[in-house]
């Protein structure tokens, strides 16, 4: 038997409808029924850049309490990133990481594999064997130092029909920095990253996708430079995506504090950045908006601003925020929302999130209410919009037909 949604706005537009939901697709008979009047249907998010930390590290996180934090965040598809242990790098420790999405997901994991053995950069992984397990492949939380590695790389995936996601980040510029290289690391006596390290390799990869033809996606980009590449590389023809986080468009530098929580790589840039990023948002030069949710334990991120782990979680508050301060600002349409979380990476990655095959999230767009991370899924607390006032509270999440997440049901 399936179930009834009564009353929600597709993408929180037009007029209210009721959608009967029966074994994944609509129609058919129901035995509940859902009263969401005036609420907002969405297709099922996606999320390209998650980290589930297991196997390895299941005490910052593990598939089945990652899983279910990307549905409390409405999502119904993600991307897992592979700096594991066994890192994903031959189909044997492949599959230790699918044995566990298998028994513990609660909605789809697609893993990426590493481009290179153990994610060091010096040999290139057993691709062949993974391709067809894997969404594409990535080194992520690392980035490919030698331009030859990442040429035979592309080549490789290329052949595969994958494509290469790139973390972008040069070691050599990086001068043991942790934050970004700017006017509050100076006024505070902190090491800076410069953009440089990663606006450099992009450039470098940009060239190595046109030279091979390679499909091509760069990760969490946060600088100016890196949008003017991406955009003139797409206007040259070169097949390249990217996504931004929500961090990098709703917070810079000037607002760091000296706690782990507003610790990550790429770290939170300058204004000017902000606002450039905003621009490729608005342009399409930056295709998705992914999370890079990286769980750690608390005492992993409560050494400060220099020796905390670098990444927060992201997963739980990303449509809320993304809705308060882009959509309600005016900065971008719902439509345009929904893209950037929803149609486009489907389209990249070639998911099938449709409501119509019974992928969608609901959300009351109108309760508004205070960041807590006592409220996660996500074993993960660090977030630097803790206490930050939002609009957008999932009510439900379904998964092909099926109820992942709803309001009120037990963590």
């Amino acid at each position: 038997m399936g179930f009834t949604v009564k009353g929600c706005k597709i993408n929180g537009q037009g007029n209210p409808a009721d959608m009967v939901v029966s074994g994944g697709v609509f129609g058919g008979a129901c035995d509940t029924v859902f009263e969401f009047n005036n609420c907002a249907v969405f297709p099922g998010f996606i999320d390209v850049h998650v980290h589930l930390r297991e196997p390895g590290f299941s005490y910052k996180e593990t598939v089945e309490t990652g899983t279910k934090a990307c549905a409390h965040g409405g999502y119904t598809t993600v991307c897992s990133m592979p700096n594991l242990n066994p890192v994903p790098d031959s189909a044997e420790h492949l599959d230790e990481q699918l044995s566990l999405i298998e028994k513990d997901a609660v909605i789809a994991v697609a893993p990426y594999g590493a481009i290179t053995v153990g994610q060091n950069g010096e040999e290139l992984s057993n691709m062949e064997a993974m391709a067809d397990k894997v969404c594409a492949f990535s080194d992520d939380g690392k980035g490919v130092q030698s331009e030859e590695m990442m040429r035979e790389a592309m080549v490789r995936a290329k052949k595969l029909g994958r494509m290469i996601v790139a973390h972008c980040e040069e070691n050599s510029l990086l001068r043991g920095g942790y934050i970004h290289d700017g006017k509050y690391a100076a006024e505070h006596g902190h090491r800076g990253i410069c953009s440089e390290s990663e606006w450099k390799p992009i450039e470098r990869d940009l060239k190595l996708a046109a030279e091979t033809g390679c499909a091509y996606h760069v990760c969490h980009i946060s600088t100016k430079e890196s949008v003017e590449l991406i955009r003139k590389a797409k206007a040259a023809g070169v097949d390249v995506t990217c996504e931004t986080a929500p961090h990098y468009l709703i917070l810079s530098d000037k607002d760091l504090q000296e706690h782990g929580r507003f610790k990550m790589n790429p770290p939170l840039r300058d204004e000017s950045d902000r606002l450039a990023l905003i621009e490729g948002i608005i342009d399409g030069t930056i295709d998705m908006i992914a999370t890079d949710h990286a769980p750690h334990s608390a005492e992993e991120k409560g050494r400060g601003l220099e020796k905390s782990a670098m990444g927060i979680v992201g997963i739980e508050t990303a449509f809320p925020l993304l809705y308060t301060y882009l959509v309600k600002n005016g900065v971008i349409t719902m439509d345009r929302l929904v893209e950037l979380m929803s149609t486009n990476p489907a389209k990249r990655f070639g998911f099938d999130n449709s409501i119509e095959n019974g992928d969608f999230t609901v959300f009351d767009l109108d309760s508004k209410y205070i960041i807590n991370p006592d409220d996660f899924l996500s074993k993960g607390r660090a977030t630097p919009f803790e206490g930050c006032e939002v609009y957008g509270e999932c009510l439900m999440t379904v998964k092909g037909g099926k109820i992942v997440w709803q309001k009120g049901e037990e963590r």
